[in-house]
Parts: structure tokens; C-alpha cells; sequence
């Protein structure tokens, strides 16, 4: 049985879960702290994934693949919580896949420009109540998995 993890990777991470036949979802805030140096959020990013992978049994991890940012910023971000994930995957011997964003938009919508309401209404649409666009686009790469690349 497959425990698939699927990753909106930013500040705000969307998550998606299925274990069995369960879809579980939701977002975790990786924002700086007051008084953190600058790697931590990076730290508590790879203790989480750690334990996600092993609390839940993951067999395989998907993220969105940005390819392009608007700010310097959030392609520091990104780029930094990407390395955490696969380096966590691979010594957890976890296989991992990116996809890129425009595919999972096209998937959901049929538009691979969808704009944020347009995810949130997309999952909405498949019984889910994405409380943001992060867990929305957690959902529709879990769903574009599940049903294009199983």
C-alpha cells in the first residue's frame, strides 16, 4: 500500500496525505522567528518532513516545481526547503518527484495559468475545504498523482 506525501513548498507549506484510503491535508508556517538565525526555519522544515516520512509511512514524496519566482526572497525559500526535502528523502531512502506548477494547474482547472481562487475552487469542487491556495495546491498534486502518474 502506497502513503503518498504531496509538498506546496514556501514560508507556508501546503501538505497532502493519503494513507490507505484517507486524504488528510493542511499547512504549517515555517516563517522566521523572532531571535532564530536564519537557518532554522530550515531546521524545523527538515524535522517535520523527518517525521511525517516516518510517522505516517511515506513511500514516495511530490512537490511543486517552481521554475520561476516573482521575488529573490521566496527563490532563497523555496530553494532551501527543496534541498531539505530531497536530501531528507534520500536518507530515508524515500523516492521524491517534483512536478511542474503548470501541469498541476492545467490538471485542476484545465488552465495552466489558474489563479489562486481558481485552485481553492478546484478542490472544492472534489469535496476538500482548503482553508488556503498552499493546501489547495497540496490537494490537486496529490489527486494529478494519484490519478495521472499511478
Amino acid at each position: 500500500m502506497k502513503t503518498i506525501l504531496a509538498l506546496d513548498l514556501g514560508t507556508t507549506t501546503g501538505w497532502a496525505l493519503k494513507s490507505n484510503a484517507l486524504i488528510t491535508s493542511g499547512t504549517i508556517n515555517f516563517k522566521s522567528q523572532r531571535f532564530e538565525g536564519g537557518g532554522m526555519r530550515f531546521l524545523r522544515f527538515r524535522r517535520w518532513t523527518e517525521e511525517m516520512l516516518k510517522d505516517h509511512k511515506v513511500t514516495e514524496v511530490h512537490f511543486e516545481e517552481v521554475r520561476r519566482h516573482v521575488g529573490t526572497d521566496a527563490a532563497h525559500v523555496y530553494g532551501g526547503l527543496m534541498a531539505q526535502l530531497t536530501a531528507t528523502c534520500e536518507e530515508c531512502e524515500t523516492p521524491y518527484q517534483g512536478v511542474p506548477v503548470g501541469t498541476i494547474k492545467k490538471f485542476a482547472t484545465g488552465k495552466g495559468n489558474a489563479g489562486k481562487p481558481e485552485m481553492i475552487a478546484a478542490m472544492r469542487a472534489r469535496g476538500h475545504l482548503p482553508k488556503d491556495d498552499n493546501e489547495a495546491d497540496a490537494l490537486a498534486l496529490l489527486h494529478f498523482v494519484i490519478e495521472v502518474l499511478a
